[in-house]
């Protein structure tokens, strides 16, 4: 019989080799703190507050005590601190408080722990409510002449990295993915023409399509294309109440997923005429159901209020319940130095007409913010008597 022979080195398993990488993922806010002097005697323990931000996966802000923090200093410094306002446990990061010098001189006081080595590592926040910062961040008496004061206010900067950690192992292969096209493929089909088999007209002109495409887009296409009510010729579609540039770029949107080149568009860049397609179009999104257009359009209508538009806006925003677009108009039409400016414009007479109850919600509105203004216009916070949430733990909820 034969013997098995055993080979007299083993096998070498390979080697695998792993990495641990930690990094901050950082992330910038400013918080403008207008009308100082209206801020003092707020009380101590008392604060206004930034709105909320998000670094690392987590919702910061940034409190500012006007009459200091704790009882210890008897108001004779202003506090800031940045607080975590979202849920989380055993944070890890970095701050950065800078008070902006606003002369022009670029003599910030910075504090920082970005740069320079850290004894004990990175600031752990335990919980919601968790805060970095300083009680004793300036003396009030030398902040109000200093350079750090412009026109009654402050500039404050700050700067979070969060610590996140995770271990990389090394691959012998290295396939780059290309992002997705998916919408130039669907918008390259729409203009090439091929397979569509619906025409829309649509104020004179003719626009086709693929049933589809609209159906798998917009429920509201699927319904009149293929549900139980549909029109007996699904074939040719005629639109009403809509101009045919608007159509355009909504059929654009629908297979493009993204919007056009505007300016191009409208042959002008006029900021007037930008608000005038984004309010049609909101209309048209609203219309047939394109949820995510009709939040694009309201972004961009939240950021180009102006005294003529905003009327205009407004009923718009009720008629389409667009309920964060209404409350930017209301409190930009509420300001002293627009109100006037605003009710003798066209756009009142056309929110007289289409939604008279919101024109005295408006009126409204303004009235109750004059009887209220107890601090600095332009904060929108709630203020706790010791800086603390429900739970004792000082955190400021976020206002919806």
């Amino acid at each position: 019989m034969g013997t098995a022979e055993v080979s007299g080195s083993p096998t070498k398993s390979p080697l695998t080799v792993s990495t641990s990488v930690t990094e901050t993922l950082d992330g910038f806010h400013e918080f403008k703190i207008s009308a100082y002097s209206l801020t003092k005697g707020l009380g101590v323990g008392k604060f206004v507050a930034s709105e909320t931000f998000t670094v690392g996966g987590y919702t910061w802000a940034i409190y500012f005590y006007p009459d200091g923090k704790g009882p210890e200093d008897n108001s004779t410094y202003v506090s800031l601190f940045i607080a975590l306002a979202s849920e989380g446990a055993d944070v890890r990061a970095l701050f950065e408080l800078t008070l902006v010098d606003q002369s022009g001189n670029g003599k910030h006081k910075v504090h920082s722990h970005f740069g320079r080595a850290l004894e004990s590592g990175p600031y752990t926040l335990k919980y919601r409510g968790s805060m970095w910062g300083y009680k004793r961040f300036f003396k009030k008496s030398s902040l109000e002449s200093s350079d750090y004061m412009k026109d009654n206010s402050l500039l404050v900067r700050c700067r979070v990295g969060v610590v996140k950690s995770c271990t990389e192992v090394q691959r012998n292969y290295n396939i780059p993915v290309p992002v997705s096209n998916l919408g130039q493929q669907f918008g390259n089909l729409l203009e090439s023409g091929k397979g569509c088999d619906v025409t829309f007209q649509v104020d004179g002109e003719t626009f086709s399509a693929h049933k589809l495409v609209l159906a798998a887009r917009s429920p509201v296409f699927r319904a009149q294309l293929f549900g139980p009510l549909r029109d007996r010729n699904t074939d040719r579609v005629e639109i009403e109440d809509m101009e045919s540039p608007i159509f355009k770029v909504l059929l654009h949107f629908i297979y493009w997923d993204e919007l056009p080149d505007m300016q191009e568009l409208m042959g002008t860049d006029s900021k007037s005429a930008s608000t005038l397609v984004a309010q049609h179009l909101l209309a048209a999104a609203d219309r047939y159901a394109l949820e995510r257009l009709k939040l694009i359009c309201e972004s961009r209508l939240c950021e180009g209020i102006t005294i003529n538009t905003v009327a205009t806006t407004l009923a718009l925003a009720e008629q389409h319940h667009c309920f964060q677009l209404k409350a930017v108009c209301l409190k930009f039409v509420s300001l002293p130095e627009n109100l006037k400016a605003v009710m003798q414009t066209d756009g009142v007479d056309y929110l007289k007409k289409s939604c008279p109850s919101l024109l005295t919600e408006l009126l409204k509105y303004v009235a109750r913010l004059g009887e209220h203004s107890v601090s600095a216009s332009g904060y929108r916070k709630e203020m706790f008597a010791d800086g603390c949430d429900a739970n004792g733990r000082r955190v400021k909820q976020r206002l919806h």
